[in-house]
Formats: structure tokens, C-alpha cells, sequence
């Protein structure tokens, strides 16, 4: 979900005695858990709020210590998990009224266009001269229509992407989840790939053909990159994951060659 209420009062009453870099770390945490829907373990909380120094890790650690609860290695607040919970559950809801919408109108549809072309009451006159009906004949709105939407883009194979970045860089984080933003942003590479560009200048209008296209990616990545190593700051490593990769920003550096070696 990328949208949730802040009540201010209720904020500077529960941390009105952090410092500035707590706030910071508590902002950036709560931020991504509504983002991505579930809670961090330590190290994505590090990962998650881009901590580098020792004051910034500890900034996280101390947040994560006093504001949330530590279930199985997972760091845990119940009013965010209810949000979301609601949220999902009203986000079900709609969906599923939006199905019998358009369920109710596509009967109501296919019940008009029957009585259109019903067959009419026998007269007693002669029918009117006409040309047959033949198939050289332009084809009905409908057909057209048909025709026009046939060649849809295909089907964003989030699966079998995550095993292609497994295959090309084992080393780096793996995904253990895949939803939220994390699908959005997939599904848009994923399609921004696939037209026709200076870096695709083919596209791709088959899974087989952007399958292809991700593998050679992901192993330009492994191979003529400088993500694969990470970078080194503040005597820590840094290395990217598919998240990352899949962002709008971070995908066009990629393309652009900023971090070829």
C-alpha cells in the first residue's frame, strides 16, 4: 500500500524524545513496511533504510528495539499489521465487487446484443434485393475490436524472472517474497523492456522472447558490471537486489552504462 494516516499529536507523543537520525530510521522504516506490505528482519530494516555508518545502524537498531516487537527473527507492530490488514481486506472486497460489475454488464451485453439480432417476424412481402453475405465482406465492430486487442503484451512471469536473477547472481540477495511494489515495479520493466528502444531494439512479444531478453540482462549485470562486487562505504558493502534493479531510476542507470566496469 502506498498510502497511510499520520496522526501528528499521537507521533511527537510517542517519539517526541528521539534524536533527529531516530526519526529518520523510524520514518524510513514505517514507510517501507506499509510499502511492502511485511515486516523486516534486522538486517532488511539495515538494508531497507539504507543505513551505512555505525550512528545510522544503531539509530535502526535502538527503533527496532523500542517500537517494535520481535517475532521469529521478524521485527513486528500491530498497528501496522491491522492496517494492512484492512487495507488487503478492503482492497478484496472492492475486487470482488468490481467482478460482479462487469459480470453484470457483460450479461447485460450479450442480452442486448441477442435481441439485436434476433430473427425478425416472417412478412408476407419479398425481401429486398441484396448482395450475399460473403466472407470478402468488412467484418463486423465487434471483430474489429477483437482483432485490434488480440495482440495483447504478454504476461509479466514474475517466477521465472526471480529464477533468471538467481541463475545470474546467486550471491546477492534472494527474494524471498515478491508482491506489493515490488510487483508493480517488475510488471513495468518488464513491459518498458519489451517495446522497441535504442537498448531493445527488437522488443519482445513473447514470454520465450523476454525471457531471453532478462537473461542476457541479468548476465550483463553479473558480467560487464560493477553491482555485482557492490561498493564499499563506510567500511561496509553495499550490493544491490532485484529490487533495487527493478526500479525506474536504478533500471535506466543499467541501461545507461553508469556502472559498467
Amino acid at each position: 500500500m502506498h498510502y497511510y494516516k499520520k496522526n501528528i499529536g499521537d507521533y511527537a507523543k510517542k517519539t517526541g524524545r528521539l534524536s533527529m537520525l531516530q526519526h529518520g530510521a523510524y520514518t524510513l522504516l514505517i514507510d517501507a513496511c506499509y510499502d511492502r506490505e511485511r515486516f523486516p528482519t534486522l538486517a532488511e530494516a539495515i538494508d531497507w533504510t539504507w543505513a551505512f555508518s555505525k550512528d545510522e545502524i544503531e539509530a535502526v537498531e535502538f527503533v527496532l528495539r523500542r517500537f517494535f516487537d520481535l517475532e521469529d527473527g521478524v521485527y513486528v507492530q500491530s498497528r501496522i499489521r491491522e492496517e494492512i490488514g484492512d487495507y488487503n481486506a478492503k482492497s478484496t472486497t472492492n475486487k470482488r465487487i468490481a467482478d460482479d460489475r462487469e459480470s453484470k454488464r457483460k450479461a447485460n451485453a450479450a442480452t442486448c446484443e441477442r435481441n439485436v439480432h434476433a430473427s425478425l417476424p416472417s412478412v408476407n412481402e419479398a425481401p429486398p434485393n441484396q448482395e450475399p453475405i460473403t466472407n470478402n465482406q468488412e467484418p463486423s465492430i465487434k471483430e474489429a475490436n477483437a482483432s485490434l486487442s488480440g495482440t495483447t503484451f504478454p504476461t509479466c512471469p514474475y517466477k521465472k524472472l526471480i529464477q533468471l536473477w538467481a541463475k545470474h547472481l546467486p550471491h546477492l540477495t534472494q527474494p524471498r517474497t515478491w508482491e506489493g511494489s515490488r510487483q508493480t515495479n517488475m510488471r513495468n520493466r518488464w513491459i518498458q523492456a519489451g517495446k522497441p528502444s535504442d537498448y531493445s531494439p527488437e522488443g519482445y512479444a513473447t514470454t520465450e522472447a523476454g525471457l531471453r531478453w532478462w537473461d542476457s540482462f541479468f548476465g550483463y549485470i553479473a558480467s560487464d558490471t560493477k553491482l555485482a562486487a557492490g561498493f564499499e562505504n563506510n567500511g561496509r558493502t553495499w550490493q544491490p537486489d532485484l529490487e533495487w534493479v527493478v526500479n525506474a531510476s536504478n533500471f535506466q542507470k543499467i541501461i545507461d552504462g553508469k556502472y559498467n566496469k
